[in-house]
This record gives structure tokens, sequence and C-alpha cells, in this order.
């Protein structure tokens, strides 16, 4: 599944001292005074710089609601270092709403924030010396992000996330893209629409679905590096206040103990994750994060083996896109540690692994059975594979990835003509008109990680063709990704992508397209000859105007299959 590759790391030799705190170098003997005295500048006593210095990253801003609390979450973590004997140091990083950014040009700018995510913290540990790292993460690329920092600097390191909103009645951000489907179909009017508006999202916190941020969010309690109940104690909980003070706790003596990031983050992690991954049901983006989070740490996942743990890995969960319960829920039956819990008793998790609270063998020593039916026991599973599958075939060499939880059991072998579109808008534009036949594979090219750039979401448009009732009719293929909150049989990841030259870029309308997920096969039928035939003519890339960092991230970044890394 997984394999050494070359790391990118600086040799810890370079990095740290033989003996003492990474600190010293700033704070230690007579030559540091000039440090020192900016230390002491910015408020620190003697007594404090003698301390370990734990930098906090903390992703808190005004704009996103998965994000507007994390300054309480701060204050804890905070509160938590200090009664550990540690000195705390806060600094900030960028996040993006993915649902802000939906649906225009703003998208662009999501995936790519993940790397100046990783840039910023690093940053940040390197050039001030810290000691060890709480990140304070919440939404979809500000999980993955702070992850690859922590693989990449490889310091005593702790994860605390913001926490899930909650779901009522049922309702979810899915609830309202699905709502405006419904408006342009006709089946609701203006009224009805602003009433899903206005109560689909009645708390801060993460989208309350397993969603990029939860699925990511969850990951990070089976990967080890937060403690328990990190990934779906809900925002709005004060059990959330309470983890926090612990994980800043629990930083200062990962300091004192000498456990860094990457005594935690390791090929047997990583297998756990993906296998909890494909009983959770989580995003399709879960597996691009994994193989940037896996390259930081000097890993290389092999997409082609994960199906063969996805074949051997029953799905336990369908929250919401692909059920009807959501976060909150899951916690209340136990958590993930209740889903890891019952893969260990099946012997589908390697239980010597380290986490941030000790061997996970002994963390889940005395854990229950499932509670049958939000977390399904292995013996009587949603279904006998895992949540997510790689398709193969001569539109995707190198792979394309779908949430099959999230797949009508009709969609799962499909055959259709395509209908193709170099853009979201121009297909979005498409659906909302009407126009999209049933039995159409509707294909959105140009939006890879380069020729996006930056790999926007199709939430907008799967939405709409679910909000239609399409959903059991049309499919939808694209270079680009999808949201965790899609559902449908919506195959992202196309690679190579079409500015790379794949396949995908030689579509025309009219063109059969099948797929079959149980099988892993995705497959443009053409015969040969006109197939040489469109390579020998050619196709006309759509230009793109780029300037600033969308232009250096779209000249520098990977295919989907390497994680999009740069």
């Amino acid at each position: 599944l997984i394999s050494d590759a070359t790391s990118s790391a600086v040799p810890d030799a370079i990095l740290f001292h033989a003996k003492g705190l990474v600190s010293d170098q700033v704070t230690s003997g007579p030559d540091r005074a000039p440090q020192r005295s900016l230390w002491k500048a910015a408020g620190l006593t003697d007594s404090q710089l003698r301390k370990p210095l734990i930098g906090i990253a903390n992703s808190y801003n005004e704009i996103v609601p998965g994000h507007v609390e994390l300054d309480r979450i701060a204050k804890a973590v905070r509160d938590g270092v200090l009664a550990a004997g540690g000195t705390p140091l806060e600094f900030n990083t960028i996040a993006v709403c993915d649902g802000i950014a939906m649906g225009h040009s703003g998208m662009c700018y999501s995936l790519p924030s993940r790397e100046l995510i990783a840039d910023s913290v690093e940053t940040m540990a390197r050039a001030h010396c810290l000691d060890g790292l709480v990140l304070i993460p919440s939404c979809d690329k500000t999980v993955p992000g702070m992850l690859m920092a922590a693989a990449r600097l490889n310091l005593p390191t702790i994860v605390v996330s913001g926490g899930a909103m909650l779901s009522i009645d049922g309702r979810d951000l899915n609830s309202v893209f699905e709502g405006v489907g419904r408006f342009h179909k006709g089946n609701i009017d203006q009224n009805g629409l602003a009433k899903i508006e206005n109560t689909s999202c009645p708390t801060c916190g993460s989208c309350s679905g397993m969603f990029t941020a939860n699925s990511m969010n969850c990951l990070t309690e089976v990967l080890g590096l937060a403690l328990p109940g990190n990934g779906t104690i809900p925002a709005v909980y004060s059990e959330r206040i309470h983890l926090a003070k612990a994980s800043g706790e629990r930083i200062v003596s990962l300091v004192a103990e000498d456990i860094k990031a990457q005594d935690i983050i390791n090929t047997a992690s990583i297998s756990n994750a993906i296998a909890v991954d494909m009983a959770l049901g989580c995003s399709t983006n879960s597996v691009l994060h994994l193989c940037a989070i896996a390259f930081e740490a000097g890993m290389k996942i092999n997409l082609a083996a994960i199906n063969r743990v996805s074949e051997k890995t029953p799905n336990l969960c369908r929250l919401a896109p692909a059920g009807r319960y959501h976060i909150q829920d899951l916690h209340a039956a136990g958590g993930i540690t209740a889903v890891m819990a019952e893969l260990a008793r099946a012997g589908m998790l390697d239980q010597q692994v380290l986490t941030v609270a000790g061997s996970l063998g002994d963390r889940l020593v005395g854990i229950g059975p499932v509670d049958g039916e939000v977390i399904r026991p292995v013996k009587n599973p949603y279904s006998r594979t895992g949540g997510l599958a790689v398709l193969f075939g001569n539109l995707a060499p190198q792979g394309a990835i779908v949430k099959r939880s999230a797949v009508l059991p009709d969609m799962m072998i499909f055959s259709g003509k395509a209908r193709v579109f170099d853009s979201e808008e121009a297909a979005i534009q498409a659906i909302y008109a009407q126009q999209i036949e049933p039995g159409s594979v509707v294909v959105i090219r140009y939006e890879g990680p380069a020729g996006g750039p930056g790999m926007r979401e199709m939430l907008g448009p799967t939405s709409a063709l679910s909000g239609m009732g399409l959903d059991d009719s049309i499919a939808l293929i694209t270079d680009g990704r999808f949201s965790g909150a899609t559902k449908g049989a919506a195959i992202g990841h196309v690679s190579p992508e079409a500015t790379a030259g794949g396949l995908i870029a030689y579509v025309k309308d009219g063109d059969n397209i099948e797929f079959n997920i149980m099988d892993h096969t995705l497959n443009l039928m053409i015969d040969e000859a006109e197939l040489s035939r469109r390579f020998s003519i050619g196709v006309q890339v759509p230009e793109k105007k780029l300037k600033g960092y969308l232009a250096r991230y779209a000249k520098t970044v990977k295919s989907a299959d390497t994680g999009a890394v740069l």
C-alpha cells in the first residue's frame, strides 16, 4: 500500500541540538541576548523563556463558519499549555471556506491554500525554533495543510480541531445546494428556498456531514495526532473546550518525551487511516490529502492498493451525504474510537501504532460493541466493501476516485453518451437549463490541479442534478474534485488531467463512456483508429491568463494521483 520515497525534509542534525530544547537556539547562552531581548519586547519573561516554547497555529478568522470559534479553542489550549508548564505562543494561518468559494473563481484558491497553510506553519516553527506545536484547524484545507506541516517539520505535535456544526432535522449544507436544483426545476419557490437556506447551517463549525473537513478531522484521530473525540465532538459542546485544554497539557508532555510527528505518522498509521476511511465512507478528497501527507513524511501511497484495502474493509457508517446521520450522531454512538475498536476486533487495524494518547491498542481496551445502526458491526455492514473506490482505464490510467458509498445501486455499472464541457460554469448552466438528458455522462474538464488551476470542487453541478432527481440517471466525470457533500455517480481526480494531455481532453459529445465501480474500470469506448486521428489533430487548451499565486501554483503542481503536491 505504501512505499518509502525520498524525503524532502531537512535532516534533523541541521535543525536540533544533540541535547536540550530546540528553542535553546534562540533562548540560551550569552550569544542569544539579542534574541532574548526581542522575546522580552513581546512580553515574555526569563522564566517563560526557560520553558518549552509551544507554537499554537490557529486558523481563526471571522469569515469561515468552521473557524469563527477557534479563538475560544486557542484560549483553552493556552490554558492547558500553561497548566503543564509550557510557554504558549500563538500565530495564525489562513483558511478558505469551500462552501463560500464554491461555484466561482474563488474555488481555484481552495486547494492551493493547503500548500500556503503548510508553508506558513513550517516558516513560523523553523524561524522561531519552536519546541512543539498545537495545530488548530477546522475546515477542508486547514486540516491536511497542517498535517502536511506536521509531517514535514517532525516536531512534537498535536491537533485539536474546531468541531462540526450541528444538524437539525437532518438538514445540512448539501440541503441548500440541492434546494437550488429543486428551485430551478420548479419544485419549490423562493420562499421555500429561503427556508432551507435559513435552517440548514444552524451553528458554527465544519459542515455537519461526512464531508471533507470532518473526514480529515476524523482521520487525524486515526493517524494518531489527536486525542480521542477530536473528529466528532460538535463545535458547540463544552467537551470541545475540555479537549483543547487536554491537548495543550499533552503537548508539553510530548516535548518532554521527545515524541515527534514522524514517530506517529508512518506506514502503519497511514494504512490504518485508509482502512477507517473505507469504513466511514469519507470524502474522495481524503485520498488526495493522505497522499500529500504521506509525501511530506517521505512515503508514497499506491492508489491501486487502496482498492485492495477497500475490498476487505466493510463500510460501517453511512453519514450524510450517503445516509441520514451526521457527525453528532457518530459522536453519540461512540465516535472514531468505536469504529476503530470494531475494525480492530476483526483484525483490520495495526494496534501497535503510537498515538499522542499512547498505543492504539491501549486506547481501544474495554471498548464495547457498536450501536448497530449509526455504526454497523463488521458482520452486518452497510456494504461488504469500503466507501471509496479507485477506477482505472483508458480515461484514467493513473486513477480516478469515486465515493462508492454515495452511489445508487443502479448506477454502479453505467454506460452513457458524453456531454462535454470545458468548465464548471458551462456545465452548471446547461444543467439548470435542463439541457442534460437522462442516460448522459457529463464530462467537465480543464479543472485539474494545473488546468483549473486548483482542482475546483463540483458540488454545484452534482447537487443540481440530485435536486432535480437526476442522480439516478446521469453520471459526472471530471479531472477536478468533488466536495465531500457530493453524492451520486460522481467520478473525480481523473489523472492525467486534460491540461497534461490526458484522454479526457479528447472526449467529444456523443462518445460512449462506460464505468464499472465494482470492477474499478472507467473507459472511453472508442476504436484505436479514431483515437489516433484525434491525437494527430490535437486539442486546444483553454487559455487562462493567470497572475500571482495561481500562476506559480499552476506551473509547479503535480497530478491528482500524487496528492497534487508541489
